[in-house]
């Protein structure tokens, strides 16, 4: 057995399912493993090197700033962070930023946000928060509790109350819950990743944005996966023209640096004031760094192309025999299939193919910038195992 394969096995802790590949570098697109083999990445590290691997203006980007400074404690400023703080505000339009480290830290801050918001105007009284079933916030125990999945619902109880899961697209149960649930706020994912790369309705989602409104509920869009370019806009929201209360987001912020964001807008930027939240490494210089570097590069000619790759996979894929159905925007795909979905994913591994699946679907995640040659090779092995 190999060298890294024997030391994972017996000192990391067996918790993820990996599959039987060493990846040891990359270019962009193109990873390789110990014997030199190369892939074409299509799930990016779900979806977190936002222009692939070893990025050179990226990589150069992080270096620069780790030979000038590698931490600050947060009672410093500190030039990257307010930069990026100033960058994602003129980008979104929203006041205010809380820096942390990943997806569920962000979500956190956003729960704990919406709560203080709650208080703040009604005290105890509308302490709850909806959120929708197939959903998924993260691995802590609060945002776990958050998740709208039976499944990780065990082995670590009691979970944080004060969470309503109704179901997606059901306007009707939606607005029930707003008025019979005592609730601060709406908590969702627009397309929900781990939920199988399912899309929410866009008119349910204005309805519900527009009933959040109506009765002082705060709306809170889950932008972790979605976030960041990876489906044709800046931020999913965008794409159902909606005006969130809080955004969070994280994964391709940073290019491949553990980062997260909670984004507030006019009525909540004031919520947490000082010592009522922090985070020792969030807005840490060298992955601010990074992320100023990955968010400056997001433009509207990237974003278009993001939109043509994603019409070029579901062009190419549509009415192929095994697929019954592609879900997802931009480069954030899902495509049901005939065959079992980790044994098409095996077929392209083998063939030099990486992508992920969410709830029994292929998951592509591809780098944004992804070369159409090689996402073409790729579309193409990915094609034949389907059918095969």
């Amino acid at each position: 057995m190999h060298a890294i394969k024997e030391m994972d096995q017996a000192y990391i802790l067996n918790t993820y399912h990996r599959l039987d590949v060493v990846i040891v570098s990359g270019q962009g697109a193109e990873v390789y493993d110990e014997t030199g083999k190369r892939y074409i990445d299509l799930g990016s590290g779900v979806a977190v090197n936002t222009f692939g691997a070893a990025d050179k203006e990226w990589a150069d980007a992080v270096c620069r700033q780790a030979r000038k400074l590698q931490h600050a404690s947060n009672y410093y400023f500190t030039g990257p962070q307010s930069e990026l703080a100033a960058m994602l505000c003129a980008r979104t339009g929203m006041k205010g930023v809380f820096f942390s480290n990943s997806g569920a830290e962000s979500n956190e801050c956003a729960i704990k946000a919406a709560r203080k918001y709650g208080n703040d105007r009604y005290g105890i009284a509308r302490p709850n928060i909806i959120t929708l079933k197939n959903s998924f916030h993260g691995r802590t125990i609060t945002t776990l509790s958050a998740t709208g999945q039976e499944e990780f619902h065990q082995h670590f109880m009691p979970f944080t109350p004060g969470f309503v899961h109704v179901e997606p697209d059901d306007i009707g149960e939606m607005e029930q819950a707003m008025d019979e649930s005592d609730c601060c706020a709406v908590m969702m994912e627009l397309i929900q990743g781990e939920g199988g790369v399912r899309a929410l309705d866009y008119a349910y989602v204005r309805e519900v944005a527009r009933m959040a409104e109506q009765r002082d509920m705060l709306l809170v869009i889950d932008e972790v996966q979605t976030g960041n370019g990876r489906t044709g806009e800046l931020y999913c929201y965008k794409h159902y023209g909606i005006w969130p209360d809080i955004v969070s987001t994280a994964k391709g912020l940073a290019g491949g640096l553990p980062f997260g964001a909670t984004l507030f807008n006019e009525k909540t930027r004031h919520v947490l004031g000082e010592g009522l939240h922090g985070s020792t490494f969030g807005g840490n210089p060298v992955s601010a760094a990074g992320a100023l570097n990955v968010l400056s590069r997001i433009d509207d000619a990237l974003l278009a192309g993001v939109g043509e790759k994603s019409a070029y996979i579901r062009e190419t894929l549509t009415g192929v025999k095994g697929v019954r159905g592609i879900s997802g925007l931009g480069l954030m795909l899902g495509i049901e299939t005939g065959r079992d979905a980790g044994d098409i994913l095996a077929g392209c591994l083998k063939r030099g193919v990486l992508a992920l699946t969410a709830k029994g679907r292929i998951r592509l995640l591809p780098p944004l910038n992804i070369p159409q040659a090689l996402l073409a090779e790729a579309i193409t092995i990915l094609k034949e195992e389907i059918e095969a």
